[in-house]
């Protein structure tokens, strides 16, 4: 059974019973892969240990169902092509990792009644997963594992992705937060921002803002005068972001409304983008060239296999079953 290892760990073993019962007869084809055969009935199982998997709270939403099949489909489908892959090249189960996975599922779900109860029919299938999943990570990383590249090949990677390389702005801020609950009133969050545009004419004034922000801010910065330190982009709530990417340094913000209260914020220093030397990155972007070539590897097997293999999918299984099991609720 497709899937079974992410049931057994996900529910103990819940949605297995479920899998087991399928609902159209045992010659009923849903695919061909080459020669081999995927059965309706064994696609279903794959699909409802799936469905219970990925929406387990509740109903299935609009258009979750039809995505979800194709997904089971095309992965019960590439499992056959990347197996048979694997054979080819001679690979073989780590059985000695295997044993020992089994070893604890015996060990969590020794006390668990339906485990004793159907661990006859779920230890050969689970083994037959692992074994599979265990060629198929040997495969995986033996395609990616491509050789490391020269210098020039290095070179050229970094001149080609300067984005990789460069470290991003950063922002040295300060600021001063007034707290307010935020279950509080309109009339509280009014007065607090009243207050917080008083500040801000007396820090466009002259006033000092980090005894302000030691007097008045509500912030775990403020024992050291409301300074945040440099941040890059991503670290502050986006509304904030927005108001300060448009303040020159020294600049004071207009009171800004919060989650923890209203703001105001001071603009330090600005940093620009600074891109690293190739020496200070040549680490990098070996380490990002070995990754896009063994994606790019990788991808290229899969075509490969697809482009040899002749494949036949029964497309209207897909459309039977979409109406109902975009009703189904899956219970817990």
């Amino acid at each position: 059974m497709a899937l079974l290892t992410g049931a057994i760990l996900g529910s103990g073993i819940i949605a297995a019973d479920a899998a087991q019962k399928p609902v159209t007869p045992s010659s009923v084809v849903f695919a061909k892969v080459g020669d081999t055969i995927i059965l309706q009935q064994d696609y279903e199982a794959a699909l409802a240990i799936a469905m219970h998997k990925k929406f387990y709270h509740g109903k299935v939403p609009e258009g979750g169902a039809a995505a979800l099949q194709r997904e089971v489909g095309d992965t019960l489908i590439l499992n056959i092509l990347l197996q048979r892959e694997a054979k080819r090249r001679g690979l073989k189960p780590d059985d000695t990792a295997i044993r020992q996975t089994i070893q604890q599922y015996e060990q969590r779900y020794r006390d668990n009644k339906q485990w004793q109860q159907t661990r006859a029919q779920l230890v050969p299938s689970l083994t037959k997963r692992l074994q599979d999943e265990s060629m198929l990570s040997q495969l995986e990383n033996l395609v990616r594992n491509v050789p490391p590249p020269h210098a020039k090949q290095i070179d050229e990677y970094y001149v080609a992705h300067p984005d990789q390389f460069t470290e991003p702005e950063q922002l040295r801020l300060s600021v001063i937060l007034l707290k307010v609950d935020p279950s509080s009133s309109p009339a509280i969050w009014e007065e607090t921002r009243g207050k917080g545009q008083d500040l801000v004419r007396s820090l466009r004034a002259g006033t000092d803002f980090s005894a302000q922000a030691r007097i008045h801010s509500g912030d775990a910065t403020a024992a050291n005068g409301g300074d945040m330190g440099y941040l890059h982009r991503g670290m502050l709530p986006q509304t904030a972001q927005d108001v300060v990417d448009k303040l020159k340094q020294g600049d004071v913000s207009d009171p800004l409304r919060l989650l923890e209260g209203i703001a105001v914020f001071r603009l330090t220093d600005r940093k620009p983008p600074k891109l690293n030397p190739l020496e200070s990155a040549r680490e990098r972007a070996r380490d990002l060239w070995l990754r896009e070539q063994g994606e790019r590897a990788w991808v290229s097997l899969v075509a490969r296999l697809k482009q040899e293999t002749p494949i036949h999918v029964d497309e209207s299984r897909y459309e039977s079953f979409s109406a109902a099991i975009e009703k189904q609720v899956v219970k817990k």
